[in-house]
């Protein structure tokens, strides 16, 4: 069953957000296999991301990358938001 995971932390601004991207990148998980969305949105140091997963599984493995890459980077994502995907509309 997919998944939505919602990331509002404390305090992240772009600059931030987009070495976090890089990073990722760089590690080989820019594109991990089982995400299907990926948002980041807010503006000044208020953004936050919302993706949808195919799996908890995936995600979690997805997450022994990010993890380390959010405290280089001095972010603390809080504790996410996860909820069954119901129904998804593209377009």
């Amino acid at each position: 069953m997919a998944i939505g995971i919602y990331f509002r932390p404390a305090s992240m601004n772009a600059s931030q957000y987009d070495d976090v991207i890089k990073r990722l990148e760089a590690a080989g998980a820019g594109k991990p296999s089982g995400r299907s969305h990926h948002c980041c949105f807010g503006s000044g140091d208020g953004l936050a991301v919302f993706d949808v997963w195919d799996s908890q599984e995936q995600f979690d493995k997805f997450g022994e990358t990010l993890m380390p890459i959010l405290q280089e980077v001095g972010l603390d994502a809080g504790q996410p938001i996860v909820e069954p995907i119901h129904n998804v509309i593209v377009g």
